[in-house]
C-alpha cells in the first residue's frame, strides 16, 4: 500500500476518532447511532494509522506530499 493521506488528513482522522470514543465512552451519544459512529471512527482511526484510505484510491486523491 502506497500512502495516500498527508499528516492534516491523518491528524485530523484522528481527532474525530477520539472524540466519538470519548462521546461513548461518557454516554453522551448510545444506541444504533453511537455504533455506527464507532464503527467509522474505527475506519478513521485504522486509515489514519496506516495513511491510506482505500476512497481515496479508487477516486484518486492524493494528500500525500510528493518529494520530487
Amino acid at each position: 500500500m502506497k500512502k495516500n493521506m498527508g499528516n492534516a488528513d491523518r491528524i485530523l482522522r484522528l481527532i474525530v476518532a477520539i472524540t466519538i470514543a470519548l462521546l461513548y465512552y461518557f454516554n453522551i451519544i448510545h444506541g444504533t447511532v453511537a455504533y455506527v459512529l464507532l464503527g467509522l471512527a474505527g475506519i478513521f482511526a485504522v486509515t489514519g494509522f496506516v495513511s491510506f484510505c482505500p476512497l481515496y484510491s479508487l477516486v484518486g486523491l492524493n494528500t500525500c506530499k510528493v518529494k520530487n
